[in-house]
């Protein structure tokens, strides 16, 4: 592990290695915050800690470089935790175990936190320089972007000084990200009423696992399975077919992270267990040849367990099996005016029957407000025909690309001139802090960029060596050409 210190740019590979052992999940991320207001103090740097959480840190520009517009660098503090089935990893006290793959960097077993821990390495070692050239800077690193952006809805008004807002928050080296989609959170909650267990039946425990998942908003067009899709169609089918009484089902645990596993406890008539468990090796054989090029590693399994002693009333379960499996879900439409992206999509993220009480909660996304909404409340229109409690919460806007950016002109000259091509200009399907922030400080200039970062949100995440030291070198430069006040 400690060899990442060794990687080039050094200083920036060092201060992402500190970054991996202070454990700083989503709402979990104050002894990150505290490094970094430590690091402000420790340079001699102004240094605000705001009532939300978020630290500010400000360099005065260095010589001959004062009348430069001001720029703010920003960065979030918190990861998503993620881990496969068989790794015992505590992400609020265990450090993540970064290791070398080639080119890569990855963790073993669990997400990376390379989103964003890169762009807060990058942004401390500007901070930390002594030789790179600049105008006024301010950094500013946000709290709990990836599950409900609380940082930047705290942002307050005037307390940001700069001109230009670079978001080192984007995974495509090659890119200049120049707007992204908005979101919003749909719920659905429900008590449902249960009974005994009957008799003459054989229970069993549904798995789908092996799934890759991955970032709900830059991997949804990968075609990737949903594992909560997989398990409820299903289901669908194990009711119609078998009889089957429902006892419990869940899968997924972050609304940004397309769902990687689900399992189900069910009952089936005794007289039909032998062809149940042959419907389900059916369905596993289907199942990975739909996902043969997305999920080589899927399985779909069934084991007998032990008899739970009540199962779901059959009108609650023939109502939620329905309303899951009838949940949009996946890419809903692509961009008309940017080839290749995707406007809208949910994510049908989390879904819970337990103990008598159901939910499901979604992420939906779009770069289109309206059709956001639309596909929310089509997604509440399916919870609401089963007599569910909808809310809708965390809605955030799309930010809108503007072409005829300073800023982006200036650092599309500067990456052709450095690398001698030009780089991709982009919009993502994805929620960045931009959006938010353009709307506190509508005045601001806003450009997202950084490494490449690939499966984000998944323990495949890994961050590409050679791409963080041209990010960095291109960081610099684009410091040093900002344009005059």
């Amino acid at each position: 592990m400690s060899d990442i210190r060794e990687l080039e740019p050094k200083q920036l590979w060092n201060f992402f290695y500190d970054i991996t052992q202070i454990p700083h999940p989503s709402k979990k991320e104050k002894r990150m915050a505290d490094y970094i207001a430590k690091f402000g103090k420790d340079h001699k740097l102004e240094t605000i800690v705001d009532k939300v959480g978020n630290v500010i840190i400000r360099k005065p520009a260095t010589k001959g470089m004062e009348k430069r517009k001001g720029v703010i660098l920003q960065s979030h503090l918190d990861m998503v935790p993620q881990k496969n089935n068989d790794k015992k990893h505590d992400f609020e006290k265990d450090p993540i175990q970064a290791i070398i793959d080639g080119d890569w960097v990855k963790a073993n077993g669990t997400t990376l936190g390379s989103d964003n821990g890169i762009g807060v390495a990058g942004a401390l070692t500007v901070l930390a320089s002594k030789d790179i050239q600049h105008g006024p800077l301010e950094a500013l690193f946000t709290i709990d972007e990836e599950t409900g952006m609380t940082g930047v809805f705290g942002l307050k008004k005037g307390i940001l000084k700069g001109d230009i807002l670079m978001n080192l928050d984007s995974e495509d080296e090659h890119e200049l990200c120049v707007g992204c989609a908005g979101g919003i959170d749909v719920s659905a909650v429900k008590k449902y009423k249960e009974e005994k267990t009957p008799v003459r039946m054989t229970a069993y425990r549904i798995t789908a696992k092996g799934l890759k998942g991955g970032h709900s908003g830059v991997d949804i067009a990968l075609g990737r399975a949903n594992s909560n899709k997989l398990m409820f169609r299903f289901l669908m089918q194990a009711e119609t077919d078998f009889g089957i009484r429902l006892a419990e089902a869940a899968g997924g645990n972050l609304r940004n992270a397309i769902p990687r596993e689900s399992y189900a406890l069910l009952l089936v008539p005794t007289a039909k267990a032998k062809a149940f468990e042959k419907l389900v090796k059916g369905y596993e054989k289907m199942y990975r040849a739909e996902f043969a090029e997305t999920e080589p590693d899927m399985a779909f399994i069934c084991k007998k367990c032990e008899m739970p002693a009540k199962v779901l009333t059959k009108p609650d379960q023939f109502k939620i099996i329905r309303a899951v499996f009838a949940c949009p879900n996946g890419v809903q439409r692509m961009s008309q005016s940017m080839k290749g992206l995707v406007e809208t999509s949910n994510n049908m993220a989390i879904v819970k029957v337990i103990k008598g009480n159901f939910e499901v909660h979604n992420l939906c996304r779009s770069s289109v407000n309206t059709s956001k909404e639309s596909t929310a409340w089509r997604i509440a229109a399916v919870f609401h025909l089963m007599d569910a409690k909808v809310t809708m919460t965390g809605g955030y806007p799309g930010w809108k690309p503007d072409m005829a950016s300073p800023v982006l002109k200036a650092m599309r000259g500067t990456y052709k001139k450095m690398f001698g091509v030009e780089p991709d200009v982009k919009a993502i399907h994805a929620g960045l802090e931009c959006a938010i922030i353009g709307g506190v400080y509508p005045a601001l200039d806003m450009i997202s960029f950084g490494p490449t970062i690939k499966f984000p949100h998944s323990p495949d995440e890994k961050v590409n060596v050679p791409s963080v030291k041209k990010f960095y070198a291109f960081l610099c430069e684009s410091l040093k050409q900002v344009p005059l006040k």
